[in-house]
């Protein structure tokens, strides 16, 4: 069964404006939400597809810390895709109110608002990071390889507070599923990379790949491993376990875990010599004295994160939704590309 219209919020972000365009290259009826409703209609890509696909996309004001602000877009829609979060994990000065209300509270108002009306299906956009806080909480789970079943019981509103406020914010929307009449799933990608649709640098998967390109990692890097994943496989998967209502839980979506030097490796190919790309890694015990000057990373992340392989086991997002993740490469490549072509990344 077809469920239609779907409210989309954090449509204008990274993962929701691909959600968004998948959405309505689909033919669903799409109503998004945001606090700026003039900032919104002036947005390029909204102007753009509200043109192409007359009648199919409205625009509703709303905020996540207002209780009752989603009544409005959730009376007659069938479902809900609730991908607004903020991603912040550098330059923190309160992570209760910039990371974890949002989160939490933002969870609360609109869920609550969706049992009000008539939506009937859920998809939560959550992260990797609910499921682990640092590399080295693989030490505590049997094998080598996170899976669904982990939970991430190590990050704190003072120690990664952006992982802290994905884990609460899913269990608080798992919490609600509980009593509602809508049925609920929640993706968890890994680090999410590839090409933007819109030309916005307010981005953590923006400013790393430019570190890559820029030349900050020139003279060395750290042994960090991230799950990569292409955002437009994330996007894909939240519409799967939107058509597939039979599917609950959680799903990781992960593609390949890969170091940053894996990375560059792969820019460099493509690239040669046009950009100062990094070659080499540097030893951690540099980063305990140059990481909390040069990169914000604290002792704490040093010890627990570099060095550490990351494995995950994504069995689930391609058996149960039917996810197909295309290459890694493909999506460092695209991203790099995309990033030259909108002129963040100079030639």
């Amino acid at each position: 069964m077809i469920l239609s219209p779907i409210v989309l919020t954090g449509a204008t972000g990274y993962l929701g404006s691909h959600i968004l365009t998948q959405l309505l290259a689909k033919e669903y009826e799409v109503r998004i939400t945001t606090r700026n409703l003039q900032r919104t209609q002036q947005d390029p890509l909204i102007k753009e597809l509200l043109d192409k696909y007359p009648g199919k996309l409205h625009i509703y004001e709303a905020d996540l810390l207002e209780e009752g602000s989603y009544d409005e877009v959730m009376k007659g829609a069938k479902a809900l895709i609730h991908a607004a979060s903020p991603f912040k994990i550098e330059g923190i000065k309160n992570p209760k109110k910039e990371l974890v209300d949002p989160a939490v509270i933002g969870t609360r108002n609109v869920l609550n608002a969706a049992s009000k009306g008539d939506i009937e299906r859920v998809i939560q956009t959550s992260s990797i990071v609910a499921v682990y806080g640092d590399a080295i909480d693989v030490e505590m789970i049997e094998g080598d390889t996170f899976s669904e079943k982990n939970w991430n019981a190590t990050s704190s509103i003072s120690h990664q507070p952006y992982n802290y406020s994905k884990t609460v914010a899913e269990k608080e929307a798992l919490a609600l599923s509980l009593t509602s009449k809508w049925s609920l799933a929640s993706i968890n990608p890994g680090f999410i990379l590839g090409p933007a649709l819109t030309k916005r640098t307010d981005s953590t998967s923006v400013d790393f790949m430019l570190n890559l390109l820029n030349g900050k990692m020139a003279m060395g890097m750290p042994d960090l491993y991230f799950g990569v994943v292409d955002v437009r496989d994330v996007a894909g998967a939240h519409i799967l376990a939107l058509e597939n209502q039979d599917v609950k839980g959680r799903f990781i979506c992960c593609n390949q875990s890969l170091t940053m030097l894996e990375m560059s490796n792969i820019l460099s190919k493509e690239f040669g010599k046009k950009y100062k790309i990094g070659s080499r890694v540097l030893p951690k015990f540099l980063f305990y004295i140059l990481g909390p000057i040069m990169a914000g990373l604290t002792w704490s992340y040093v010890k627990k994160n570099i060095g550490i392989p990351l494995k995950f086991n994504n069995t689930r997002s391609t058996e149960e939704l039917g996810v197909e993740y295309r290459p890694v490469q493909e999506t460092i490549v695209d991203h790099a590309h995309q990033l030259i072509k909108d002129g963040i990344l100079k030639k």
